[in-house]
């Protein structure tokens, strides 16, 4: 996990991909779109002894997430976990290889197919229309969407309302780190790892729970699974992070766009196009912003040697810019076909829950559409500083119910 020999031939950007503060107050899209035309795999510096190949175009961000024998997810699958070992290697989905991860997924794929998860969604509408209910006037539209996850988690893994502010502060310690709403006084590495320990303790209280009173939700079918209560927790660990942290932030960026090009009753006239309208604010926020992988050998990424061990990391967001795949990709078009993003990744790891989060996003703009006319920002949208959480984490504005 450290960094190459110092090799002057090799390129080196000085983006600061790494700098939590780019996605808090600077440019991300600027900075990527000038590494996709001058350096898009360049070795990126972390300190003096660490550092990862930034990867930015769509082609070669593919390449890595579809090459599982050449790029590993078992040394830890974001920024935060250079120069850590990954405790959950081989025993998580995420941090597993073909075919034990096979092993891994499997059986939770097959709850979370679209046909499985429709069955939540009569659940997931009410408490939607109930979030909604008494929003409107002056409002801080990241606020009222910060319980969102609620909709499914509760459902899906047994999670109650009352837990989610802790849950939800544990969750932002554990991606977003660097922010100065969460961090702790002792710095950043000390939050990150408050933030896994209070999750942890909590989802190995709630496996214990749902051992003692089976619920047949996924808590129940990792419970099930040949493995170690550590190992059933850090799976819970990741449905929990993927869901919670990112899918806010979806209908955030999207709305925040929406308002500055002044086109919300665009979008919200066309019920018919609900879906292409999640998949475009899906490529729009991409909340996820990147994924690491280490090369297994000796290899290259878009023509540039790496060598083996060496993290490789893939930048989603600008992969969904990427102008080679997307015809005016800074723009967001409700219409746009066809709309292969990698919000959710690709290859053996694509998201395990995409099709509860589309599900999810597509009723959440449904209802949203059918309550409010319109939104005027009342303030400048504040952005969450991290390096893998990219989205908005207050958003002030004036809503106008119909």
């Amino acid at each position: 996990m450290s960094s190459p020999p110092c090799d002057h031939t090799r390129p080196r950007g000085g983006a600061g991909l790494a700098d939590p503060a780019l996605y808090d107050v600077g440019d991300p899209h600027a900075v990527w779109r000038a590494l996709r035309r001058r350096d898009p795999v360049g070795w990126q510096p972390v300190d003096d002894r660490s550092g990862f190949w930034a990867v930015t175009r769509y082609a070669d961000v593919r390449a890595v997430l579809t090459d599982h024998a050449g790029f590993t997810s078992t040394g830890g699958v974001m920024l935060s976990m250079i120069g850590r070992p990954e405790p959950a290697r081989d025993q998580q989905f995420a941090a597993s290889d073909p075919p034990r991860h096979g092993l891994i997924r499997g059986p939770l794929q097959r709850q979370m197919t679209g046909r499985a998860v429709a069955r939540h969604a009569p659940a997931i509408r009410s408490f939607v229309r109930e979030m909604l209910r008494p929003a409107g006037g002056d409002l801080d539209f990241a606020e009222l969407t910060s319980t969102l996850p609620l909709a499914f988690l509760g459902p899906l893994m047994g999670i109650r309302a009352a837990d989610w502010p802790d849950l939800a502060r544990w969750v932002s310690m554990s991606v977003a780190e660097h922010d100065p709403d969460v961090m702790v006084p002792d710095g950043p590495s000390a939050t990150l790892d408050r933030g896994h320990r209070e999750l942890f303790a909590y989802l190995l209280n709630l496996l214990f729970e749902h051992r003692r009173h089976p619920r047949g939700d996924l808590v129940d079918l990792l419970g099930a699974m040949p493995l170690s209560p550590g190992a059933v927790v850090a799976n819970c660990y990741s449905v929990l992070l993927g869901g919670a942290a990112a899918i806010p932030h979806v209908p955030r960026v999207a709305l925040a766009e929406l308002i500055r090009l002044g086109r919300y009753e665009e979008w919200a006239r066309q019920p018919q196009r609900i879906d292409r309208v999640v998949e475009e604010a899906l490529r729009f926020a991409t909340p996820a912003g990147h994924f690491m992988r280490l090369a297994t050998r000796d290899t290259s990424v878009g023509g540039v040697p790496v060598a083996a061990g060496e993290p490789v990391v893939v930048w989603l967001g600008s992969a969904n810019r990427d102008e080679a795949v997307f015809a005016d990709a800074d723009t967001v078009h409700p219409d746009r076909h066809p709309n292969r993003h990698l919000a959710f990744g690709d290859g053996r790891h694509y998201c395990l829950g995409s099709a509860l989060a589309r599900m999810t996003l597509r009723i959440f703009f449904e209802e949203l559409f059918a309550t409010f006319s319109s939104f005027e920002p009342a303030g400048e949208p504040e952005r969450v500083r991290s390096a893998w959480l990219h989205g908005i984490k207050r958003m002030p504005v004036v809503g106008r119910r119909r």
